[in-house]
């Protein structure tokens, strides 16, 4: 949270009310895509994989989160293991740039 979240995030979340005293908000796909390439990458392969394949992004998707994640990071080094989970998930030509 620190380092925000995906651009467009608030519109959007999907509310749910469970009567009066319950309000919750749920991340949208496509934002849990963009959370699970990060956790995928910061944590190795695992539950964080097993999510985010079963939310079937697209490469379009994939590179979008993956553009998003290096706001967080912008390090070398998690470019390079960015790149590996992305070729890893398909992905072959993702321009990150530097």
């Amino acid at each position: 949270m620190d380092f925000g979240l995906p651009e467009g995030f608030l519109q959007r979340v999907k509310t749910w009310d469970f009567g009066a005293g319950l309000t919750v908000h749920f991340a949208s796909r496509l934002d849990q895509i963009h959370f699970k390439l990060y956790a995928l990458v910061d944590q190795g392969i695992g539950k964080h994989e097993e999510d985010l394949r079963a939310l079937a992004p697209s490469s379009e998707e994939l590179i979008h989160a993956a553009r998003w994640t290096r706001t967080h990071d912008p390090s070398p080094g998690y470019r390079e293991m960015l790149q590996r989970a992305l070729r890893y998930l398909g992905v072959e030509d993702a321009n990150l740039g530097p």
